[in-house]
């Protein structure tokens, strides 16, 4: 108001009144009257003011139409107040409706330190399955477990200085997994959420080894407890060493005593179990009833698994009732253990999120590709390519190109659709560009090829090369409808992460394209590619794909082992 109060002073008092107005202001005791030329000077005086405090008000309740625009826009993209450090990150597509998942995660970590954790809802559609409420209960009481006895806890530290001391193993209030950090990433993926699930069915505390990058790939899942190993973690220097011949090896211990009706002289401060592919026989009994009563007196398990061994899990009849409660649909597994386990960090959210923005989110529909080619030599093969456009068109996932028109008009408004394609080479990628970039479609549907990276081979030790695998796995995860390479970890975390059942390249013999060229997965749970074919009570060989319904062998690997539904049975 004070600009308004100087331009009301400012103006020259003879533009309204008279010198009797003058003389009057002067000398407050003199009856002036009430000639018109004052009356006249009040009245312009007070329309003025009238116009300005009018114009203050319109001003001060609508601001201008252009702040208007700006604020809407800000509020339909912004999901919630957001730290600056977030503003790395494109914005979701949508507010998410529910970014605990259906309860699934828990509320109350720091948002700024993860992003994926809350954000990824509004980059995905809903969940196509309701986790069980008997799952999100178990969740929640491993959540106390786990910040009753992590690391630097009390609880923890007795047991560390139990096993340090290496005397049999006493009564502890806490008992533990311990995850080897192996393999390639994919493989990694899989594996912890196997061992995270075993720690589940037997009250055990997961411990996660850092290996060379998994804090850089992984946000913490669990609230106040970290699940990383310590440094100086005991056993954590022998962890390079542990082998099928060393004497904590389980299969060791079975090979040279019968710990079937064990005494306590025989029981170990802690046993070291080898699942990986290249396990034997006595290894394998880890998957007996009988072992698990074992095992269940041993405080500290130390696994190194390549492989996804859940679905054996479901073979144990201890464990069957609990699986049972917990998942009541069976090929649901991995997607809600998945989602609740692996966030992104922030530096991979932002590779994820910047790709999707700029290539994926206008599109009408995206379809993934995910391309792991097992033969030898340079590629890409053309039997390759020819195997995957075949499967493309022949399920309706593409459209075919029209060779003879250089346009094709649409009947109505063009679909555009984004196809994500991931592959170590950039050569399949570029020739199915340039199919759709040379010819129009016979249907009018404008087409999009996209690939982030070709690193051109695997390079498991590398950080960078890691972190767009995960990133490149979650963004096929995004997509509507996946193609999956056979035998390929990297497709299986995408397509359970993302709730997909996929269509599956057969592998090629002799570089020739299969004919069928795909099949669509009975499930999306991922395959068990080592399974151990025993009857733990009949101690014979058996097909463990065929003692119950809802475990069957893979379509990708006919000795691999993988979950499905009933109704999924073909």
């Amino acid at each position: 108001m004070k600009r308004f109060s100087k331009t009301l002073n400012g103006d020259d008092p003879s533009k309204y009144s008279d010198s009797g107005t003058r003389n009057a202001l002067r000398d407050p005791d003199r009856n002036p009257g009430l000639s018109p030329m004052r009356v006249m000077g009040i009245f312009i005086a007070c329309l003025i003011l009238f116009s300005v405090l009018f114009s203050i008000n319109v001003v001060l309740r609508d601001p201008p139409s252009d702040a208007v625009h700006d604020a809407s826009k800000a509020r339909v993209l912004e999901v919630e107040p957001r730290e600056s450090s977030e503003d790395q990150f494109s914005d979701p597509v949508e507010v998410p409706k529910d970014k605990l998942l259906g309860g699934l995660l828990a509320a109350g970590f720091d948002e700024g330190s993860c992003v994926s954790r809350y954000q990824s809802a509004s980059y995905r559609k809903e969940m196509p399955h309701e986790p069980s409420s008997y799952l999100l209960s178990r969740l929640r009481s491993y959540e106390a477990l786990h910040k009753r006895c992590g690391p630097n806890t009390e609880s923890y530290k007795k047991a560390v200085e139990q096993l340090k001391s290496g005397r049999r193993p006493t009564s502890l209030d806490c008992n533990y997994v311990v995850w080897i950090s192996y393999s390639g990433l994919g493989n990694r993926i899989l594996t912890l959420a196997s061992a995270f699930l075993y720690a589940l069915l037997t009250n055990r505390v997961l411990l996660v080894d850092p290996g060379v990058d998994m804090v850089d790939l992984f946000c913490e899942p669990f609230p106040e407890a970290s699940w990383f190993l310590p440094m100086d973690f005991p056993v954590k220097n022998q962890f390079g060493s542990l082998n099928q011949k060393s004497p904590h090896c389980y299969g060791e211990m079975v090979r040279k005593s019968n710990l079937t009706n064990a005494d306590q002289s025989l029981l170990s401060s802690f046993v070291y179990l080898h699942l990986s592919h290249d396990y034997n026989d006595q290894d394998k009994l880890f998957f007996c009833n009988q072992d698990q009563d074992f095992l269940e007196k041993i405080p500290w398990l130390i696994v190194r698994t390549d492989n996804y061994f859940v679905p054996s899990l479901f073979l144990i009849p201890s464990f069957e009732q609990e699986l049972g409660n917990l998942f009541p649909r069976k090929e649901t597994v991995f997607h809600f253990l998945g989602r609740y386990l692996f966030h992104p960090t922030n530096v991979v959210w932002g590779l994820i999120t910047r790709y999707y923005q700029a290539y994926l989110a206008k599109a009408d529909e995206r379809i993934g590709i995910q391309i792991r080619v097992f033969d030898t030599g340079t590629g890409p093969f053309q039997h390759v390519f020819d195997q995957i456009l075949s499967c493309a068109l022949k399920e309706n996932l593409l459209p075919e190109t029209n060779g003879q028109d250089l346009i094709v008009t649409p009947s109505g408004t063009s679909k555009s659709k984004a196809v994500l394609m991931t592959s170590l080479s950039s050569g399949y990628f570029e020739k199915l560009r340039d199919m759709y970039w040379e010819h129009p479609t016979v249907t009018g549907e404008v087409i999009g090829i996209y690939q982030p990276s070709h690193e051109e081979y695997q390079q498991t030790e590398k950080h960078t090369h890691n972190r767009k695998a995960w990133a490149e796995m979650y963004l096929l995860s995004l997509t509507d409808v996946l193609i999956t390479s056979s035998w390929s970890t990297f497709g299986y975390v995408a397509q359970s992460l993302g709730g997909l059942t996929p269509w599956i390249l057969y592998k090629p013999e002799n570089r020739t394209a299969p004919d069928p060229s795909c099949k669509r997965a009975m499930s999306m749970e991922p395959c068990f590619h080592a399974p151990p074919f025993y009857d733990c009570k009949a101690k014979t060989g058996v097909d463990t794909g065929a003692l119950v319904p809802h475990v069957r062998h893979c379509e990708d690997m006919s000795w691999g082992l993988k979950l499905i539904d009933r109704s999924d049975e073909l």
